[in-house]
């Protein structure tokens, strides 16, 4: 239930920002509802980011990298090797 409360608290406040910097430019710049809907869309975009790392978790973990066993064959991020 935590886990829920989470991933939902990080959607919505991720809309909430993108929209409140959204309002806050069409005010200062009084562009009607230009800024609103770009930001919206943009807070959308990150909320459901957020929300797919924290399902999948990726990059929650301190030290986070990917394993050797995840990467390509002759790709070794220890060594610099970049594959082909």
């Amino acid at each position: 239930m935590g886990f829920a409360l989470k991933v939902g608290i990080e959607l919505v406040a991720a809309l909430v920002v993108g929209v409140g910097i959204g309002l806050l430019l069409d005010r200062w710049l009084d562009t009607a509802p230009l800024f609103l809907v770009v930001f919206f869309f943009m807070g959308s975009a990150a909320g459901f980011l957020n929300v797919y790392r924290a399902v999948s978790g990726y990059g929650y973990a301190v030290g986070y990298r990917r394993d050797n066993n995840d990467a390509p064959p002759g790709d070794d991020p220890r060594n610099g090797d970049k594959g082909s």
